[in-house]
């Protein structure tokens, strides 16, 4: 009988092992979902504002379509085994912002016509553009950054990027920089980019790296007290900066939510690092002092406070803004007045600050819920990649970036409810606005680049050949008695 050989591997019969599905062709079902959600909810809108279908329904729908099928193959060519479920609630997201935005510029264009003036400039041209420029950002970002632990060896010129974007703005004259009160922007004739967006995510990778590289530093256990270990306090310094920075944001730029996010990503990534509560403690402590004096300090704060007691204390100045909001978030009722029926545009900037309120007004509770279950499965997922992926420095940033979303979406809803005051931040992907836009679509790439790192299988080493059979060693067994 012939003896097979061993040495020439597996025979052709045996199986190959299967391959581990990527979830691309969910991520391609959910898209398509996603658009026709959108393309129902721009019918609504133009059948009860126009009573008629027009030619931008064709305009935006080709546009959505189109960006986001890029986006799609990018990912699978770039990040095939990314996590599924992130870009569609992206997608979502923004198709609903470009809904409201159209429903909001019939809504101006008819005031315009009511009154004998101009009609305004579409919104939702420039708001497609700027869609378009942050998806060109995010195929650059995954083709760019192949690996996500390459980052780490820029920190600290991330860092050093991130502070110097934070803070020009601050120093720039106000003509060029300030709009409605805050110093935020950097405006070259018709075109203006907010840098803050940006430079929160560069100071998000320079954080991880930093915390991942000094994580015995901040785990090094000072004095107990009621039962916690206080760290000692010569390593309080990053945190202290962090609070300076923040204050230093709030007095130059006259920014809360700004200076709000940033301490915030800051002190999770902390605790992120550390697992110790007393971080968050100190943290929440240097915060509330800092509010503290704020408040007796700046006028604009203690306005934005008074605003937030009693909106109706000056309804015709001050609380204007949010008293409307909170007039049509309680026309929306449960289940809203529908898509084009209701008046959300007697409610200022409704398109950007208070695209909450224009949302609630016309999808209800009902609407802002399931919205609010878009933002949640985002930024779970996003946690998800981070407690999956193996590096600690993957782990630090997709932290960072998921949670990034989940205070902004947090804090905007705060203001426009009356549940903490206003800040003048928007909803990330849904709200008018180029910069916030652009800069989540480069965050979303990084976060899509970890859960790749996350869900792709580990590389097999090649098994060694199998000497022949008559070259084999003999193994002495010892037979059990």
């Amino acid at each position: 009988m012939a003896v097979p050989d061993v040495s020439a591997g597996p025979s052709p019969a045996t199986p190959a092992p299967a391959a581990l599905p990527t979830g691309r062709g969910i991520e391609l079902v959910l898209l398509a979902f996603a658009a026709v959600l959108v393309t129902g909810a721009l019918v609504l809108v133009e059948a009860n504002q126009e009573q008629e279908l027009t030619r931008v329904l064709i305009f935006v729908g080709l546009a959505y379509l189109g960006l986001f099928t890029i986006a799609h193959v990018a990912v699978r060519r770039f990040a095939p085994y990314a996590d599924p479920l992130i870009l569609p609630c992206v997608a979502l997201l923004n198709g609903l912002g470009l809904v409201m935005i159209h429903r909001l510029d019939l809504a101006e264009a008819d005031r315009a016509q009511a009154l004998g003036r101009e009609a305004p400039t579409e919104l939702i041209s420039r708001q497609i553009a700027w869609t378009a420029i942050g998806l060109v950002l995010f195929v650059a970002v995954l083709w760019i950054v192949r690996d996500h632990r390459t980052l780490s060896r820029y920190a600290y010129t991330a860092g050093f990027a991130g502070l110097v974007l934070l803070a020009l703005p601050g120093l720039l004259p106000s003509s060029i920089s300030e709009v409605n009160g805050a110093k935020l922007w950097i405006r070259i004739g018709p075109v203006g980019i907010q840098p803050g967006e940006f430079a929160k995510i560069l100071l998000i990778v320079f954080f991880a790296a930093f915390l991942m590289q000094k994580r015995d530093l901040f785990t090094t256990a000072g004095r107990k007290f009621l039962g916690m270990e206080l760290p000692r306090g010569r390593d309080l310094g990053p945190l202290l900066l962090a609070w300076g920075l923040s204050v230093g944001v709030l007095v130059l730029e006259r920014d809360l939510g700004t200076s709000l996010l940033f301490f915030g990503i800051v002190l999770v990534l902390l605790y992120a690092a550390t697992e110790r509560v007393s971080w968050m403690l100190i943290g929440l402590s240097f915060f509330l002092g800092g509010c503290l004096i704020a408040y007796q300090l700046f006028s604009h704060v203690r306005v934005r406070v008074q605003v937030w007691l009693d909106p109706f204390a000056d309804f015709a100045g001050t609380g204007y803004q949010i008293g409307q909001a909170l007039f049509g978030l309680g026309t929306g009722g449960v289940g809203g007045t529908g898509l084009g029926a209701g008046r959300p545009d007697l409610v200022p900037y409704a398109e950007s600050d208070f695209m909450l309120s224009s949302l609630g007004e016309e999808l209800g509770l009902i609407g802002l819920a399931a919205i609010l279950v878009v933002y949640l499965v985002l930024i779970t997922r996003g946690l998800r990649s981070a407690l999956a992926v193996r590096d600690s420095f993957g782990k630090l940033l997709a932290t960072g970036l998921a949670f990034t979303l989940a205070l902004q979406v947090f804090i905007v809803i705060g203001g426009a409810s009356k549940l903490i005051p206003l800040t003048g931040l928007t909803l990330p992907f849904l709200s008018y606005g180029g910069s916030s836009l652009v800069a989540n679509y480069a965050l979303v790439a990084l976060l899509l680049r970890v859960s790749n790192a996350a869900r792709a299988p580990l590389p097999r080493r090649p098994a060694a050949p199998l000497p022949p059979l008559a070259d084999a060693g003999t193994e002495l067994v010892e037979r059990p008695r």
